[in-house]
């Protein structure tokens, strides 16, 4: 199995990877901004399983296919973009709805399904994550102690266990601050155009982010 100096030095470098932020948590926050708390933390969820579907890909040796192709990493990359503007734009266009779909709690009603399905399309589209899981996941992962799969499935747990903690207290945070802008109409339709085009700038950044090969 792997070792505790293995674990820690993965999880270190977990948390300096996840500290800074990328797609995952411009879009928890995004989707704070534009929906409220219920909605960030649905959203961290579903990145997560997007997440972790990565890890178990690499373990069953589909990350090195996609780490080693350029064409089905651009394929990925470009498809998760695409869905990032496309739900930047959907929010945007329903900015000046928001304030009667906000309940009693500052949360605003939608398909809880459908939000869990948003983050995790994020999630397994991520480039950043793509990358680490492909290139830097087996490199803690020590051979000659056999369970290859295993070990990385267990560094991924670690991995996610990290991200949720991170992301939920930056969807939080982002939710906390909208629930003063929800007492205004005019703010809160302010916050939701804010939050998308959060998502539409992120999904052409995540566009235009390229591989050093």
């Amino acid at each position: 199995m792997v070792s505790s100096e293995r674990l820690l030095a993965f999880a270190a470098m977990s948390f300096l990877l996840i500290v800074v932020p990328g797609p995952s948590v411009l879009f928890v926050i995004g989707r704070a901004l534009a929906q409220g708390r219920r909605a960030a933390l649905t959203t961290v969820v579903g990145n997560t399983v997007g997440a972790y579907a990565l890890v178990v890909a690499v373990a069953l040796g589909v990350g090195s296919v996609v780490e080693r192709s350029v064409l089905v990493f651009t394929a990925l990359k470009l498809v998760g973009a695409a869905y990032l503007v496309y739900l930047g734009v959907r929010a945007w266009r329903k900015r000046g709805s928001l304030q009667a779909a906000v309940t009693t709690d500052g949360s605003a009603r939608g398909g809880g399904l459908r939000t869990l399905w948003e983050g995790f399309a994020v999630g397994v589209a991520n480039p950043k994550t793509m990358v680490f899981f492909a290139a830097v996941l087996p490199q803690f992962v020590d051979r000659a102690q056999g369970h290859v799969v295993v070990q990385m499935l267990m560094l991924g747990l670690v991995f996610n266990l990290i991200a949720v903690a991170c992301d939920s207290v930056w969807g939080l945070a982002a939710a906390t601050g909208r629930e003063w802008f929800a007492r205004s109409p005019r703010r809160l339709s302010l916050v939701g155009g804010i939050g998308g085009l959060t998502m539409i700038g992120l999904g052409v950044t995540v566009a235009a982010t390229g591989r050093k090969d």
